[in-house]
């Protein structure tokens, strides 16, 4: 194997120090020396760590589902410049070293920059993975073997990088290509579409999210989210001030109540609770923990608006809300974040009680 560099990371492009912040936090907690390195607007995080170990230990030590701010997680091999723009393949081919691996990812980073690449990255698929067949390095579908990355930065500049299978988004570039239903009344519904993707299962989402189950939205209108429950058959109780799609209240599936999200409690449990408002997100976070510590639900997906500044300490905070008042209730619970690709100056959360 090639020797390994360092770790890199994906994130939003301008979330660039959120993600450094946490990475540095993450390694140290395991004992692991080393710095980050970033560039504003670059959407990459490089975390150069100090006596990096020549196998793919330390990448399975960090668990890329509790990262907050990453796309996606791999480690470094190196960046090869000035490759020959008519032989990209023959240096790439040599600095793998004969690494083996089970998948090809050809990539860029998420920027305007990065877009004008990706053209590129679709011819030069065909003749890697032949390059790479022909050497005897690509192994399709062996779980066992690590994902290799090209990340092209410029049309004759490309990072190396291997992620696994295993503790990775399964998507290219971390972004999932989801579609857009035109009957959604809002694009915020892809946010939710993406939620349900990334934190649950597909059995869970089939255990978790069944016909027949009860919901609340809180702060509904539109109706972005509630569309993707009542598109699972779940009644949804839309809490909101303002109209809701004449779509979702034909369902038959929707009770509108015009009423403050911060004081509506259900007349009984519900299983799920939604919650996209543009408030203080240690407010909402308050609101998720009482629902929850008062048995008022089972599930929570919701969405956090971050301050311009310390968002990385904002997250913490709210999550700290959260904890400290589910602990004192005694209550099992597992809680996680992720800023998702279709969150903006936010990051998505996902409670469950056991």
């Amino acid at each position: 194997m090639s020797q390994i560099k360092a770790l890199q990371l994906y994130c939003r492009a301008g979330f660039e120090a959120e993600c450094a912040a946490e990475i540095q936090e993450v390694a140290a907690a395991l004992g692991v020396a080393g710095y980050a390195q970033t560039h504003t607007g670059s959407a990459i995080v490089k975390f150069h760590v100090i006596d990096m170990p020549p196998d793919l230990a330390l990448l399975h030590a960090v668990r890329f589902r509790n990262l907050v701010f990453a796309r996606q997680l791999l480690v470094l091999l190196g960046v090869l410049d000035d490759l020959p723009p008519d032989d990209r393949v023959t240096p790439i081919i040599r600095h793998l070293g004969g690494t083996r691996v089970s998948q090809l990812l050809l990539e860029t980073p998420d920027t305007n920059t990065g877009k004008q690449l990706q053209g590129l990255c679709k011819k030069f698929t065909r003749p890697m993975t032949a390059a790479l067949q022909q050497a005897g390095l690509y192994l399709e579908n062996d779980a066992s073997l690590p994902r290799l990355h090209l990340v092209f930065l410029e049309s004759t500049r490309v990072a190396l990088g291997l992620s696994a299978a295993d503790n990775a988004s399964p998507w290219l570039m971390g972004i999932p290509r989801l579609k857009f239903p035109r009957e959604a009344p809002s694009r915020s519904t892809l946010k939710l579409d993406e939620a349900i993707l990334h934190f649950l299962t597909p059995q869970q989402q089939q255990t978790r999210l069944a016909p027949a189950m009860t919901a609340v939205d809180l702060g509904a209108a539109p109706g972005g989210w509630s569309y993707q429950l009542v598109r699972r058959h779940i009644r949804v109780i839309a809490v909101d001030n303002g109209a809701m799609a004449n779509s979702l209240l034909d369902s038959g599936l929707v009770q509108h109540l015009r009423s403050d999200a911060f004081s509506y409690r259900p007349p009984k449990p519900v299983d799920w609770l939604v919650c996209d408002m543009v408030e203080q997100p240690a407010r909402v976070a308050a609101l998720v923990a009482a629902w929850v510590a008062r048995g008022d639900c089972r599930d929570c997906i919701f969405n956090l608006k971050l301050p311009m500044k310390k968002r990385y300490q904002e997250v913490k905070r709210c999550e700290d809300v959260i904890r400290q008042r589910l602990d004192a209730a005694g209550i099992a619970y597992s809680l996680s974040f992720k800023q998702l690709y279709h969150d903006r100056e936010e990051v998505t959360g996902y409670l469950h009680t056991a």
